[in-house]
Parts: C-alpha cells; sequence; structure tokens
C-alpha cells in the first residue's frame, strides 16, 4: 500500500489481526525480550547501530513465518536480512537497498490511527423512501394544465371574467370540488373583500394549491386558514356555514330569521370540533380531518335537500333541541348559565360535585368559567351531548376528565367512592336502600375488567361497551336508576347491536324535538313564559326574535357572514349592552 493512503475500516481491522497474531507469537516475543535488553545495557543502542558493522538480530524469520503469504506478490524477490531487521534507533548513514516494510507497516497504521474518525457517507440512507406526507401524498395522475384551462372556461361565461359569490358554484363544480366548497374558494381567493374573483387571481391561488395540497382534507385545511396556517381554528368554520346557511334548500325558512344564524352556525361548529378535533387542542389538524367523515358530510349537502338528514353535524332539529334546552336554563337569558343553572338540568338529575366538577375548567375553555362561574352556550353543547350520548370516544374522555380529580390519568377507588357519597344520599333521601360502596365497587370492575387492579384507566373505559352505566352509577341518579331496572342482559344486547341504528343522541335528539314541536302545536307555553316558536313546520319566528336577540354570538357585516366568534373574540370584557 503506497505511503500516507488511508486503510479502510474493513481493511484496517484485518491488518491490526495480522499485527496481534505475529506477536502473540513466542519466537516473536523472545526476539523482542532480547532487543529490550540490549537496550537497557550501556552502550547497547550505539552497538546496535549501522557504524558499528555488526549485524543485527535475524528478525526475518519470525516475521516471515507469521506473515500470510497474500501479503507478497508472487514471484517477488525474498527481502534481505538487512531489509527485515527491526530498527532500535536512527541510522547514522544512508542506507541503499530496497525500501523496508516495517517502517512502512508502521507508518500506515500510524495514518490510519490520526485519520479513523472521518465518517463515511450515508449511501444507504439515500434510498429510504418518503413515507410521511402531511399535505397529502402526491399524484402523478393530476393533469394541472387541464384543470386549469376549464377553470378559464368557466369564467369565461361571467361578465368581465369575474365571479361573484352566487357563480362560484359553477366554478367548484369546474375545480371538481364539492358544491359547497364555493364559499372557502370565494374566501380563499380573496373575494370576500372585493366582492367577486378574477380569473387570473383565482387560477394563481388554485394552481399553487394543487402544487403544495395533494388531498382534499389539505385543501379544505388551505382554503379556511389564514396564509401560513396548517390548523382550523373555530372561527374559520364561519364564513363556510354562513353560505351553507344562506344557499341550502333545507335551511331557507331561516332568511327571515338572520339573527339566528350565529346560533345556529355556533351548534354546528362546536359539534364539529367534538366529532373531529380527538386531541382536544382546539384546532383541528389535516390527519383529523381525514380520519373524520365531515367532508364526507359536506359532500352529501349538495344531495339531500332535507337538512336534517344529516344528523351528524348540520341537522337543524338537533340545533333546535339544544338551543331550547339551553334556553330553559339560562333564566336571565345573558346567554350564560352558572352551576345553579345547569344543575337544574333534567331535574336535578346530575349531582352537584359532578356540576362543580364541570365548572372546574376540567371540559371547558375560556376565561369567564374561571373568572366569573358561567358557561357559554358553547360549552353547553358539548355537555349535553356527552350527557345523553356516554358511549362515543368524546363522551368517555369528557366525564373521565371530570372524575380524574387529579389528573393522573387513573381512576382510583378514592375518587370513585367521592362521587359515590352523594348517589347514596340521594338515594336515602327517596327512601331507597342504597348499595354499599365496596358492592357496587365489586359491580363496576366486573363491568370494566381493568387491565391493572385496583385502576380504571380511560382505555379500560373505551374498551367496555357499557361505559354509560359505569358513569350514571357515580353521578346521574334518573339514569342509575333506569339502569337498575333494565337486565343487565338487554344492555349488553343494546350495547352490541350493529347496522344502522340511532346512536343515543339521535335517539334523544328526536324524541325532545317531537315533545317541543308538539307543545308549540297544542300553544303549551314554557314554565319561563315562553311562548314563541323556532319550527321550520310554521315558521312562526317574529316572536321569538326579539327575546333571543339580546346577545349576539356573532357579527354578520357582509352578506357572506364574515363574522366572528363572539364568546371566543371577546376575551374577558363585560357583556355588551342589548
Amino acid at each position: 500500500m503506497p505511503p500516507g493512503k488511508v486503510l479502510q475500516p474493513v481493511l484496517k481491522m484485518k491488518v491490526d489481526e495480522l499485527f496481534l497474531c505475529w506477536l502473540s507469537e513466542s519466537s516473536t516475543q523472545a526476539v523482542l525480550q532480547d532487543c529490550l535488553q540490549r537496550i537497557k545495557m550501556p552502550g547497547g543502542p550505539e552497538g546496535v547501530g549501522g557504524d558499528s558493522g555488526q549485524p543485527g538480530p535475524p528478525f526475518a524469520a519470525p516475521a516471515l513465518a507469521c506473515r500470510p503469504r497474500g501479503l507478497d506478490s508472487p514471484g517477488a524477490p525474498s527481502p534481505s536480512p538487512a531489509s527485515t531487521a527491526l530498527p532500535l534507533g536512527a541510522a547514522s548513514s544512508a542506507r541503499s537497498g530496497p525500501p523496508v516494510r516495517g517502517p512502512r507497516r508502521s507508518a500506515g497504521t500510524r495514518v490510519v490511527q490520526t485519520r479513523k474518525e472521518q465518517p463515511l457517507p450515508p449511501a444507504a440512507s439515500l434510498s429510504i423512501p418518503t413515507f410521511y406526507f402531511p399535505r397529502g401524498r402526491p399524484q402523478d395522475t393530476v393533469n394541472v394544465d387541464a384543470s386549469i384551462a376549464k377553470i378559464e372556461r368557466t369564467f369565461a361565461q361571467f361578465p368581465h371574467e369575474r365571479a361573484t359569490m352566487g357563480d362560484m358554484g359553477r366554478v367548484a363544480k369546474a375545480c371538481g370540488c364539492p358544491l359547497y366548497w364555493k364559499g372557502p374558494l370565494f374566501c380563499g381567493a380573496g373575494g370576500e373583500r372585493t366582492g367577486s374573483v378574477s380569473v387570473h387571481k383565482f387560477v394563481a391561488m388554485w394552481r399553487k394549491m394543487l402544487q403544495s395540497c395533494h388531498d382534499d382534507a389539505a385543501k379544505f385545511v388551505h382554503l379556511l386558514t389564514s396564509p401560513g396556517g396548517n390548523s382550523l381554528a373555530q372561527e374559520d368554520f364561519v364564513p363556510f356555514l354562513q353560505d351553507v346557511v344562506n344557499t341550502h334548500p333545507g335551511l331557507a325558512f331561516l332568511k327571515e330569521a338572520s339573527e339566528f344564524h350565529s346560533r345556529y352556525i355556533t351548534t354546528v361548529i362546536q359539534r364539529i370540533f367534538y366529532t373531529v378535533n380527538r386531541s382536544w387542542s382546539g384546532r383541528i389538524t389535516c390527519a383529523e380531518l381525514r380520519r373524520s367523515t365531515f367532508l364526507q358530510n359536506v359532500a352529501l349537502l349538495e344531495d339531500e335537500v332535507d337538512i336534517n338528514q344529516l344528523t351528524e353535524f348540520f341537522s337543524y332539529e338537533h340545533f333546535y333541541v339544544i338551543y331550547c334546552k339551553f334556553w330553559e336554563l339560562d333564566t336571565d337569558h345573558d346567554l350564560l348559565i352558572d352551576a345553579q343553572d345547569l344543575a337544574r338540568h333534567n331535574d336535578h338529575a346530575i349531582s352537584t360535585k359532578m356540576i362543580d366538577r364541570i365548572f372546574s375548567g376540567a371540559v371547558t375553555r375560556g376565561k369567564k368559567v374561571q373568572k366569573e362561574g358561567k358557561i357559554s352556550y358553547a360549552d353547553f353543547v358539548w355537555f349535553l351531548i356527552s350527557e345523553e350520548d356516554k358511549k362515543t370516544p368524546t363522551s368517555i374522555e369528557y366525564w373521565f376528565r371530570c372524575m380524574d380529580l387529579d389528573g393522573d390519568g387513573v381512576l382510583s377507588m378514592f375518587e370513585l367512592e367521592y362521587f359515590y357519597e352523594e348517589q347514596c344520599r340521594r338515594l336515602d333521601s327517596m327512601a331507597i336502600e342504597a348499595l354499599p360502596f365496596e358492592d357496587c365497587l365489586c359491580q363496576m370492575l366486573d363491568l370494566v375488567k381493568p387491565q391493572s387492579e385496583g385502576r380504571i384507566t380511560l382505555h379500560d373505559l373505551k374498551r367496555c361497551k357499557l361505559a354509560s352505566v359505569f358513569f350514571d352509577t357515580f353521578f346521574n341518579i334518573e339514569k342509575y336508576l333506569d339502569h337498575e331496572q333494565r337486565e343487565q342482559i338487554s344492555l349488553f344486547r343494546d350495547s352490541e347491536s350493529e347496522g344502522p341504528e340511532l346512536s343515543d343522541w339521535e335517539r334523544y335528539a328526536a324524541e325532545e324535538y317531537d315533545i317541543l314541536v308538539a307543545e308549540e302545536a297544542v300553544g303549551e307555553p314554557w314554565e319561563d313564559g315562553y311562548e314563541a316558536e323556532l319550527s321550520p313546520v310554521d315558521q312562526k319566528l317574529s316572536a321569538l326574535r326579539s327575546p333571543l336577540a339580546q346577545r349576539p354570538f356573532f357579527e354578520v357585516p357582509t352578506g357572506l357572514g364574515a363574522v366572528e366568534l363572539y364568546e371566543y373574540e371577546r376575551g374577558g370584557d363585560d357583556l355588551p349592552p342589548s
């Protein structure tokens, strides 16, 4: 090997192995000991030098015996004794002859030791394919030029090649999007500021989006968020939902009552975040949107004339039930309720300890709860859906957060007993013998079957198909008694039923809506004197506008509804006067 050339790691290991093999030979060790003795003798190094005329010890035989034959090329002349002698010091005279092999091996070893820290290029990592696509997997089949040409032909049909909000339905179809993407497309191209969109501005926006967003979830988030955003806040949905209210045939009756637009929009937004935002972060990401059915429901808005058939997010009947329940509790009609108001829900069925936990901030957002002990209508939407359907993942997380007093992610026996004590006192006041806590605990552990003894985790409750029975046992007296009257076999049959059956929330909303409509049909006033009707059947909204319009959730400055969320924008300021 030429001097100065760096050995590769594998070759260096082989050279080191051969050197250790040579060093371990008995003959080599005997020669080394003889050399050391000569060094120790007075005048030893001088006597061994090249000027003394004395030949050095014959080291050639041991070295050649241990060196593998592969190191010498075939036919090469054997080295002379002088060339194989182990040097003990610097020679005083110049040597003639071929270069010695020993110094070259030693120098090569020193070079390797000084330069062995240089890392090799990671050639293997270059072959790993990309596997993370936060904005969707790119598709080679997308023809951007053909899509742009179709959009330009659509804009050519409009005056001055500018599209208004009413024209965006045809533009959305030209883009290959569902009809009700027209609002986000209009806002994404800056139409809410000028009232119309030019073909050049829209094409530039659409081309940029096709290059960066490769699936529907990424495109929808890109259209609704501000520039540079990668997740959706609650106020980002307002323009989109305002367009749904303005143009969907199933909500045509609401055109005469614009003050209820904000109530409906707030309800839908909370239901979207309740179902889609599984991380409880307050912002919906592309990944969460992909895992949900929200975009499929948006596509169904075009084909479904009856908005009440879209029960997951957009049902007006569900909004009607939620808002009427809130109106019953909000006696002063300031669109805020305190603990005493919420305790009256369902005839004081929920324990006061659980009411206090709801107002502790464990499941609510905003400063109003901590400052004044009140929750808004948006928080009530989460409460009511969680209360009436305790089988969904969000509702299980909702009540688990409330029962987890110390926030350690585990329900201990102390926490269960803390909530069960009030249930026992309420049963005693009703002359009903309460089950001792030890017996109740055994039943609940058999029901949940926790993986760790004496510790119930969120995963245990989600795995259990009777989480509603577990929660009602500890803080809902009415439903607890209802479960006790029903057989366990029927409970398991209900929990294991499959098919397109109604969920607990859908069943509750349908029953309550029929009751409310029947009460209005016979003219029965509510207990607080509220006699008006908010129903798509008779559309008698004029009498309802005055009392309910005291505290607006939104402001509607434009026809599109560039509105802002009332309870999220005002912070801790006082309510504006009516």
